[in-house]
């Protein structure tokens, strides 16, 4: 049968070289150190799980009574979560949504028209295309760049902006470079998106995993003002309390008063057309929020352990603030990914598969098993001198 899909899913759907080559090292048997496992689910972090689940079991979830911006409880939590991190916000000023993926398809459907654009920053989720394919925007990459840190090029980022340009995308803090947007460049960004009439869309995901090191400046919510232009922030359960599989996000909008009212206005009726929310996670996201510590507390504690090892092991590993995820420059460069899986048994992300264009990086989790994640730092260190 002769059928035409869509161009938007004209995707290369088949097995990557680098996949097939990790599924036939397992299928022979090889001992393989995986320093990819970002699930915080499997790494070994202890849950209470009848605490976690227990609120799941409320009979009120019986009831349907949904409201498209998510239930009022809900929405009271996460404004108490900001409330922590600063910021004064109206339970009105969020939409709940099953993850932060369809929180960018949201914002995109309610922002673009088909064909517009929005800049991205780069190294960045490779997420960010699918999802832009899906709702027929453009995606522009403006870079990060590496000086003993990382900042973003302005210079780069205003050259990409053209007349179909309608949002700038930043991931505060970054991943995979843990960059955290410095006041400064906040500054800098409201001042562009105002010039240029563009909403600010940022994804705060991995906001409470800051190292707090010395030299850094601490990480603040977008969601704390002024917000002189509109402004939407993202984040959600998977990372905040280590729950990617309860599927709870949100929305917050925030700008100049008759601008914000009618964007969360168009954003309600969005939101209703799907009602993809269900009660039961709702009614325990006030629990999860009020219990995230304990599990964020582990997850740091693991990323220092694992990022200490990474450091001590004679690799390069490039400055990060903030995030589960870090960057090696190893001394090398073309398929270096390919030949650690090969040669040594070590699995990482190649750096192209988040658009680091420089050759001889590559991205590892710091969350995984700490004697997994040693062993295969262990070796990346020993055959330095050794790769090819």
């Amino acid at each position: 049968m002769n059928f035409r899909f869509s161009r938007r899913t004209g995707w290369d759907v088949g097995e990557s070289g680098f996949a097939a080559a990790i599924r036939e090292a397992r299928a022979a048997g090889r001992r393989i150190y995986d320093l990819t496992v970002s699930n915080p689910t499997i790494c070994g972090f202890e849950y209470d799980a009848e605490g976690w689940l227990a609120p799941l079991s409320n009979q009120e979830a019986l009831v349907y009574d949904p409201d498209p911006k998510g239930l009022l409880l809900a929405r009271t939590a996460v404004a108490e979560y900001y409330r922590e991190h600063g910021a004064v916000v109206d339970p009105n000023a969020f939409v709940l949504t099953t993850s932060t993926s369809e929180g960018y398809g949201y914002l995109f459907r309610l922002i673009c028209d088909a064909g517009d654009e929005v800049l991205v920053a780069q190294p960045s989720y490779p997420l960010f295309d699918f999802l832009a394919d899906l709702e027929d925007v453009k995606l522009r990459p403006y870079p990060l760049f590496y000086d003993f840190g990382w900042w973003i090029d302005f210079a780069e980022l205003e050259r990409g902006i053209g007349p179909r340009t309608k949002a700038i995308v930043v991931v505060h803090p970054n991943n995979p470079t843990g960059h955290g947007t410095k006041a400064v460049e906040r500054e800098r960004l409201q001042e562009i998106c105002a010039r240029h009439g563009l909403a600010l869309i940022v994804d705060e995901v991995f906001l409470d995993y800051s190292l707090h090191r010395a030299d850094s400046e601490e990480l603040v919510s977008f969601a704390v003002g002024p917000h002189p232009v509109l402004t939407f922030v993202l984040s959600g359960m998977s990372k905040i309390a280590g729950l990617p599989q309860m599927k709870v996000a949100w929305i917050g909008g925030f700008g100049p008063e008759a601008v914000q009212r009618e964007a969360m206005g168009r954003l309600e009726v969005i939101a209703d057309t799907f009602l993809s929310m269900n009660a039961p996670v709702q009614m325990a996201l006030p629990f999860w929020l009020e219990e995230r510590k304990g599990i964020q507390e582990q997850i740091l504690e693991r990323v220092r352990v694992n990022l200490a090892r990474a450091e001590a092991s004679g690799v390069e590993v490039l400055r990060l603030e903030a995030g589960w995820c870090a960057i090696l420059r190893l001394p090398r460069g073309g398929e270096v990914a390919e030949e650690l899986l090969q040669e040594w048994g070590v699995i990482v992300h190649p750096g192209s598969f988040y658009g680091i264009a420089e050759d001889g990086r590559v991205v590892i989790s710091l969350i995984g098993p700490v004697d997994e994640f040693a062993g295969g730092m262990e070796r990346i260190g020993g055959c330095m001198g050794r790769i090819k």
